[in-house]
């Protein structure tokens, strides 16, 4: 259900050079600038549980709640606002510390943004963040889906005005496709996997999430966590925290664990292996965590985590389940948090972790005690409306035994 691997080599090297130079103060800082321009921003509220703390045997464990970021549901549109903002303005001549959103805003019909068309692969919630941004900002927009994805968020995407379309294939066939047309039609690819030759998009989304990082790190008001969990699809969410963390805390950093899908954990596999390159996962990755699907790693992602995170961890879909009901009908005075299936795996992780004897090693590796102070992030809500239904209201509660 849980399997794990240690990187004994996380905190043998500095974390400093050009690796992480992309992550510092200053780029963080210019990042949350920029979102911070949108009349729709507002900071999403981090939540302490202090009962399930108490009941887990740790100090805190506190979770920031994306679902209410920009009213779409789930974190991706930090990343894809920032990188496509960052498009626009090379293309309109504006530098990067005048970006925000005004400036695009006052430009885009004198520098033809109507003209440009932006095209993605998703599961859901990066194309929404994609097909909003594009809205926003006066392009079009096209969305590549794999099978099996759920149609209601093939629909909040379409509502958004992008030509959407569910393609027979996996997700990374998905990328490929989205990459192709770009080539064949002269759109402009906005995709976090990076790879030879197509690294400055994936870098800008990788950056785009340092906001809640940065906001996290300001809503604890000076108190820095011991421990941070992180999902990992592609890896640019996760390497971007760990990235950041680095820069901020060199050697002295919180222990980061990195969390997978099981049936699609090419990180957790390529460091089982020891290998330099990232493995890849092949064909369908059959997971209710249809944000972590990813079977193709992204180059940047993968070497920063294999350098600086500490723990690689697979969990199968039992761990997301028992996330979202923890979350969603929490303990007496603990807040309740609308958590999707990727959103919630990390806390299902913890409990398991803190509660079954059969994960008290992993416990131990990764140092969890009465002292640990844990950051989570909810990456998403209920993005599966029906799905989420049916684990809070129909299926049994899920114990630890």
């Amino acid at each position: 259900m849980i399997s794990y691997v240690v990187n004994s080599r996380a905190r043998e090297e500095y974390a400093s050079g050009s690796l992480l130079d992309s992550f510092s103060s200053r780029v963080a800082e210019r990042v949350w600038k920029f979102h911070r321009s949108f009349p729709q921003y507002k900071p999403t509220p981090l939540i302490s549980l202090e009962n399930l703390a108490l009941s887990l045997k740790v100090d805190t464990i506190r979770i920031k709640d994306e679902s209410f970021r920009f009213g779409l549901n789930a974190f991706k549109v930090l990343g894809a606002s920032h990188a496509i903002a960052a498009l626009l303005a090379e293309h309109a001549g504006i530098p990067d510390k005048d970006l925000s959103f005004n400036s695009l805003k006052r430009t885009r019909a004198a520098r033809g943004f109507g003209a440009m068309t932006l095209v993605t692969a998703t599961d859901g919630n990066h194309g929404r963040a994609v097909a909003w941004a594009a809205r926003e900002l006066g392009c079009k927009a096209v969305v590549f889906m794999p099978r099996g994805t759920v149609f209601s968020r093939f629909q909040a995407i379409e509502a958004l005005g992008a030509k959407t379309s569910i393609i027979d294939g996996t997700y990374d066939d998905a990328v490929r496709l989205a990459a192709d047309k770009a080539k064949k039609f002269g759109w402009f690819l906005v995709q976090d996997t990076a790879r030879e030759g197509y690294e400055k998009i994936p870098l800008r989304i990788m950056q785009g999430y340092l906001t809640i990082l940065t906001e996290a790190l300001e809503q604890l008001q000076g108190e820095t966590p011991t421990h941070v969990f992180a999902q990992c699809g592609v890896g640019s969410f996760a390497a971007a925290l760990q990235a950041h963390l680095a820069n901020l805390f060199g050697r002295n950093r919180p222990v980061f664990a990195v969390v997978e899908a099981e049936k699609a954990a090419c990180f957790y596999q390529s460091m089982v292996k020891g290998n330099p390159d990232a493995c890849k996962v092949e064909g369908d990755m059959d997971t209710i965590m249809a944000g972590l699907a990813c079977g193709e790693p992204s180059t940047p992602a993968w070497e920063i985590l294999r350098r600086y995170a500490d723990v690689f961890l697979a969990c199968d879909d039992s761990v997301a389940i028992k996330g979202m009901q923890l979350l969603g009908r929490p303990l007496p005075g603990d807040d309740r948090i609308i958590s999707g299936e990727s959103g919630a795996v990390t806390t299902g992780l913890i409990h398991y972790l803190r509660k079954a004897p059969a994960f008290e090693e992993i416990s131990n590796v990764l140092g969890i005690d009465p002292r640990s102070r844990i950051l989570l992030i909810s990456t998403e809500g209920d993005t599966d409306p029906d799905m989420y239904r049916k684990i809070l209201s129909t299926m049994p509660f899920v114990e630890s035994e």
